[in-house]
């Protein structure tokens, strides 16, 4: 596969990724973490990470607007619920075997 193509393919994952988190809202960061272990801010420090080794300044707060569609402050207090004590000490668990 041509790297161009393999490039386009990738991109048009990603930007389906975040749409499908997008839509998916009632799934919080900590179910992510505990799932699968990285969430939507992990994908935002990915981005800005990336950027920086293409000489792009993309700071954290601006690679998470671009996750999840707006800056982060707006999508907590709109969408993020507390923790379970259930998911904290899942969490905590598994970090403990790191």
């Amino acid at each position: 596969m041509q790297e161009e193509k393999q490039e386009k393919i990738e991109a048009a994952v990603f930007r389906r990724l975040l749409a499908h988190l997008d839509e998916n809202k009632q799934v919080q960061n900590i179910e992510l973490m505990n799932l699968a272990n990285f969430c939507r801010n992990c994908l935002a420090k990915w981005y800005s990470a990336e950027a920086k080794q293409l000489d792009v300044e993309i700071d954290y707060d601006q690679a998470r607007e671009v996750i999840y569609g707006m800056p982060y402050s707006e999508w907590k207090d709109k969408y993020q619920q507390a923790a379970t004590p259930e998911q904290l000490a899942q969490f905590e668990q598994k970090n403990k075997s790191k």
